[in-house]
């Protein structure tokens, strides 16, 4: 088997620059890549363009013309382009080469988006996220989840992380738990709900769909009051500050820190370690008693589908749990490109409204060819995007996140959403 041709660029004419005083670039990160170009398929933005330089490695042809001085780190085309990508580390995946091409793009944007060359909505956007008292204050008005004050870390039962491959997405009724009313309380968990910043405020729902779902398990899961994990300020040139705010999470939060979001848990599991975090699909998926209960529609099950992660799939390879946990409430159904970006990107959408809407088309025409009647995310930003595409073309078709659906079905059992 070979991979696509070799490059016929972009190839950086020689510059008058000198090479930076410090590597902006990680070597052992940077010399991984052998520019094979399997990543090209995988890349929406390449898709969008069929250019090069709007490929991965197209990027890091430019990453390394920067490295050895050849181009300034304020040429226009190396500025676009660490600002077209979508940071959706699709390429990581088909990568044989083992690039992490998610850290370089930190890297380059730490260097890119600094001082007066970061955005002015990105800047708005990071200084607000740094408010707790604001965030808190406002999840307040929007009746958000409250967080439960800290207690002493009890003993912890055994959990069980699932298997990262696509399951059988139905249950045997055999295999279908009692429902959590016939069930024994078991022991409280040493598991933390993180509740999240803006997806307090902007969905107030999704905090209180988890709280209530993690309280129904066998072991339950007591929210946690931090803040912003920093997310966004390492994915948006503000690396070690993103770093500083991921550990001080991990140094507030005892036990396992349980996120409703895929971009945080992969933030967070890069900063404190895996073993440290699971998003709320692993939670539900490996609890030993989850909940039970179909949902139903005019006389049918529900026909849901799913908007992987980014961050979440190609970060930390989850993509199984959350397909078992909808597969057990619902009719599955797998939506074409499921797995490709729908264009939030985090902050891309803001910044770059015109490409976002681009990529997200052909996410909402596979979502309408699907026949679906929910489509569930495990992301406050996908939500976001895919429920204002929706509602532009007036589809039927709703967005909610799993934890909604997870709640619903927990709620009433077989009945309507």
């Amino acid at each position: 088997m070979t991979g696509p041709s070799q490059p016929a660029g972009p190839n950086p004419p020689p510059s008058t620059s000198s090479p930076p005083s410090l590597p902006l670039f990680s070597p052992e990160l940077l010399d991984r890549c052998i520019s094979c170009g399997f990543c090209l398929p995988a890349c929406p933005t390449y898709e969008l363009t069929q250019e090069e330089a709007s490929s991965p490695r197209g990027r890091i042809t430019l990453m390394r013309a920067v490295q050895t001085g050849r181009l300034p780190l304020s040429a226009p085309e190396v500025s676009e382009q660490s600002s077209f990508c979508l940071g959706c580390r699709a390429c990581e995946v088909v990568c044989p080469a083992g690039v992490r091409y998610g850290a370089l793009l930190e890297e380059w944007r730490d260097a890119s988006w600094s001082g007066r060359r970061t955005p002015v909505r990105l800047r708005a956007l990071l200084l607000a996220a740094r408010q707790r008292w604001a965030i808190a204050l406002l999840g307040r008005i929007r009746r958000a989840a409250r967080p439960e004050p800290a207690r002493p870390e009890p003993s912890r039962p055994e959990l069980t992380r699932p298997e990262l491959t696509r399951p059988e997405l139905t249950r045997p009724e055999s295999a279908r738990p009692e429902p959590a009313g016939a069930s024994t309380a078991a022991p409280a968990s040493a598991d933390r709900l993180l509740l999240g910043c803006f997806e307090r405020i902007l969905y107030p729902r999704v905090s209180r769909a988890a709280v209530a779902v993690t309280a129904g398990l066998g072991a339950p899961v007591p929210a946690a009051a931090t803040g912003c994990c920093g997310a966004l300020h390492a994915h948006n040139g503000k690396l070690d500050r993103g770093r500083e705010m991921a550990r001080r999470i991990g140094a507030a939060v005892p036990g396992v820190i349980v996120t409703t979001s895929g971009g945080c848990a992969a933030h967070l599991a890069d900063v404190l370690g895996r073993d440290r975090v699971m998003e709320l699909s692993e939670r539900l998926a490996g609890a030993p008693a989850p909940p039970v209960g179909r949902l139903m529609v005019g006389g049918r099950p529900l026909r849901v589908g799913l908007q992987d992660s980014c961050h979440l799939r190609n970060g930390l390879g989850v993509f199984g749990p959350p397909r078992a946990v909808l597969g057990g409430i619902a009719d599955y159904v797998e939506i074409d490109g499921a797995d490709r970006c729908c264009g939030a990107a985090g902050t891309y959408s803001m910044l770059r409204p015109h490409d976002s809407r681009r990529i997200l088309a052909a996410k909402l025409d596979a979502i309408e060819a699907a026949s679906v009647d929910v489509v569930a995310v495990v992301n406050p930003g996908c939500l976001r995007q895919l429920r204002a595409g929706l509602r532009s073309r007036r589809s039927p078709v709703r967005v909610r996140h799993l934890a909604e659906m997870v709640a619903a079905a927990a709620a009433s059992g077989p009945g309507r959403t």
